[in-house]
């Protein structure tokens, strides 16, 4: 319908996800969560908007100097998404900064923590101890850089923090010089700056504790613990750097580049080497994002512009710290449990656990884990025997993000060295995770595995294992498939499904799978598995569309789908159309979403509604009603052109009755939160529900609790909570 095409009817996408930060900043502000939790979502709302610039705020900016004009489904041009995003970022910096200062800080203080945010606020005591500490502990690590017509401009590292200096030379002092030239001075530069003014730069070593615990003190409170921040203890010792020079001034600042690698996969000759060189290029990128302190000089500030090639627009003027990811630190203080929240345990379930025979228990039926409430171990038992077993005759394996220390990758090498026949996809283009991940697949080449490096122009993002194995009966193929990666650390944050199953049509396509990922032989059919770029997103358009026909033969329909962003424009208008032919839709949406639930004739019949809790929401799940014979899926994709169209995704169904109803349950728990979901509006906006006289549901506390108490046996899955689960699908 052409009408579907309005830019009235879909949301922006940039500006989506700054949504979606504020979401997590609801956390940070919401006081039901205990303090270093809400210190914790203030640090991600952070880590999360460096991300954001240093992708798509980049990403925008290149097509802007590239001419680029074609506005996007919500008809915004690249130029205007900018404008929009730079007034929307200062607004969320400005609610950070307001979150921390107004009641965080001032929260910590009760609790008996104070966090020193200025050096002027130390005692002398205080000043002594820091003096000290500098000169032990700092002062040794520190490279100041100075700046004159002989010492050009210093590369400013990205994302790193810096003290930015205006120095002045103490009369009668001589430092060193070059030969034969005298003194070397700044030629003056703009009106109001000193014609001997120099400009220095230090950086504030990473490698160093950020926060710095002092010595107790009661002067001015109760405070049973005091802590400062490192820039400020250099900042208060800079001019021990400095030692011919008087400071006129120090201010602390920090820069976001362009960090999206380009890379010409056609004529680069060896993959590993061309994204090695492109990594180091990060920190040559174009400046799009200077921090500074608000009450930084502005001569200082004005050097920094100048020699930054910034403009002012990019300039974010910080009430406080800079760099707020410092404030994870706090959870790692001890004496203070009362204010975390109480570390989680993966269940470990016992069939899975110990010395059990992991194949055995995989053809007594397939196996549906739900991460992380159950553990991850039984996917790396799952890889750990395969690798020991002599029936085990080959272990293919996609890895997209690993993480350190992965007992994979060593379960991975010790099969290689077992005589396996070990392939595994690394993919090299994993954004921030190409250097980990150039580290594994050489470790695994020199295990003697092969290593592909992905495939040319995509992302492989799939996450399968497929397990060779000669029984008796002859070859049997085990597979794995997730929603998410074979990460055993991230595997504890998010909230992902994984499916162990050795079911033949699964096993064919599996095989398939890594053949074309190898080989490029493409299968003449597939059984189950469904695969992207090549045929997903027409098999979701096909499963809309059914739901479609089925509405207006009034029979039962019905889509409920559960992801981490949705902008596809084909399946948005898909989407509208079986809404307005009756369809009834629940989007559960972590973030990002371009779709516009509620428009009268076109959505009223789409709900969206993200939840934001403890855990990371990542698992995609989607479900179709299918004329009352219901039909689940998993999968790595989200509903997004990059997953449908350039990335290697698969979709995954749940054919088992029981590990249906337990997807099924899942879903339903979490249309049922009533605590950490939000609700989505016409307009873009977001609101929890109001709950009173209901009540409380958060779906994690119910999966956590459902974990734990189905722990001993299985075969009370979910019997104690029969009011989350529906009896038939109709009644979800």
């Amino acid at each position: 319908m052409e009408k579907l095409s309005n830019p009235e009817y879909y949301y922006n996408r940039e500006l989506s996800w700054l949504l979606f930060d504020e979401r997590i900043l609801f956390e940070a502000r919401d006081k039901a969560n205990p303090l270093f939790e809400r210190l914790k979502f203030l640090s991600i709302t952070a880590s999360n908007l460096d991300e954001f610039f240093m992708i798509r705020v980049a990403s925008l900016k290149d097509m802007v100097n590239a001419g680029y004009k074609k506005p996007d489904i919500s008809g915004m041009t690249p130029r205007k998404q900018l404008e929009e995003l730079n007034r929307e970022t200062h607004r969320l910096v400005e609610q950070q900064y307001s979150t921390l200062m107004r009641s965080l800080i001032p929260l910590l203080q009760d609790e008996g923590i104070r966090l020193i945010t200025r050096h002027e606020q130390l005692n002398d005591a205080q000043k002594e101890y820091v003096d000290d500490y500098f000169m032990s502990s700092i002062y040794p690590v520190l490279t100041p850089m100075a700046v004159d017509s002989s010492r050009p401009f210093p590369l400013i590292r990205n994302k790193t923090l810096n003290i930015g200096a205006l120095l002045s030379k103490k009369s009668g002092v001589r430092g060193l010089q070059p030969i034969g030239e005298g003194s070397v001075k700044k030629k003056k530069k703009n009106a109001g700056e000193k014609a001997d003014m120099e400009f220095a730069t230090v950086q504030v070593p990473a490698g160093l504790p950020r926060l710095i615990v002092l010595p107790a003190s009661e002067e001015g409170g109760s405070a049973k613990r005091e802590l400062i921040l490192l820039e400020e203890v250099i900042e208060r010792n800079i001019d021990k750097l400095f030692l011919n020079y008087d400071i006129i001034c120090a201010h602390p600042f920090r820069i976001m580049r362009n960090a999206d690698l380009t890379i010409d996969e056609d004529e680069a000759a060896d993959l590993l080497k061309e994204i090695e060189k492109q990594i180091k290029r990060r920190q040559w990128g174009e400046v799009i994002r200077l921090e500074v302190a608000d009450d930084t000089d502005k001569r200082l500030l004005k050097i920094l512009l100048r020699e930054l090639g910034c403009r002012e627009e990019e300039v974010y003027r910080i009430p406080g710290p800079l760099d707020l990811t410092f404030l994870m630190n706090f959870y790692k203080l001890e004496g203070y449990d009362h204010l975390k929240v109480k570390e989680h345990v993966p269940v470990k379930r016992e069939n899975l656990s110990g010395g059990n025979d992991i194949f055995e228990q995989i053809r007594k039926g397939d196996i549906l884990l739900h991460h992380p409430y159950e553990s991850f171990e039984p996917v790396v038992d799952f890889i750990r025997q395969a690798a020991k077993d002599p029936k085990v005759l080959a272990i293919k394996q996609t890895l997209y993000r690993v993480g350190g220390n992965s007992p994979i990758i060593a379960a991975l090498e010790n099969a290689a060295e077992n005589g396996k026949q070990v392939s595994v996809l690394v993919e090299l283009k994993a954004r921030f995770d190409e250097e980990n991940n150039i580290v594994w697949a050489r470790r695994l080449e020199k295990a003697g595995c092969h290593v592909i490096y992905g495939l040319l122009g995509l992302k492989t993002h799939c996450k399968i294992t497929l397990v060779v194995r000669n029984e008796e009966e002859g070859i049997r193929r085990y597979v794995h498939l997730g929603t998410g990666n074979y990460n055993d650390q991230t595997a504890k944050l998010y909230t992902d499904l994984g499916l162990l199953t050795c079911a033949d049509t699964i096993g064919e396509d599996a095989t398939a799978v890594f053949n074309m990922l190898s080989g490029y032989s493409e299968p003449k059919h597939w059984h189950r598995l469904v695969m992207a770029p090549l045929w997903m997103k027409d098999k979701f358009l096909e499963y809309i569309d059914r739901e479609r026909e089925n509405a207006l033969q009034n029979k039962p329909a019905r889509i409920i789908a559960k992801l981490n962003s949705l902008c596809d424009p084909d399946i948005i208008k898909a989407l509208y159309e079986a809404g307005m032919a009756g369809v009834k839709t629940d989007l559960i949406v972590r973030g990002i979403c371009s779709l516009k639930p509620g428009i009268p004739g076109i959505s009223d019949n789409i709900t969206v509604r993200s939840i934001v809790g403890r855990f990371l929401e990542h698992s995609r799940i989607y479900y179709f009603e299918n004329g009352a014979h219901p039909q689940v899926f998993l999968s790595s994709a989200d509903w997004m052109p990059r997953n449908l169209e350039r990335r290697v995704e698969l979709l995954f169904p749940i054919d088992d009755e029981e590990l249906k109803k337990q997807v099924i349950h899942i879903l339903n728990v979490m249309l049922s939160d009533n605590m950490k979901a939000q609700f989505m509006h016409s307009d873009g906006t977001y609101q929890k529900l109001d709950r009173r006289g209901k009540e409380p549901v958060s779906c994690q506390a119910v999966f956590k609790e459902e974990a734990e108490k189905n722990a001993a046996s299985r075969a009370g899955d979910y019997k104690h909570s029969r009011s989350f689960i529906p009896e038939t699908s109709a009644d979800i």
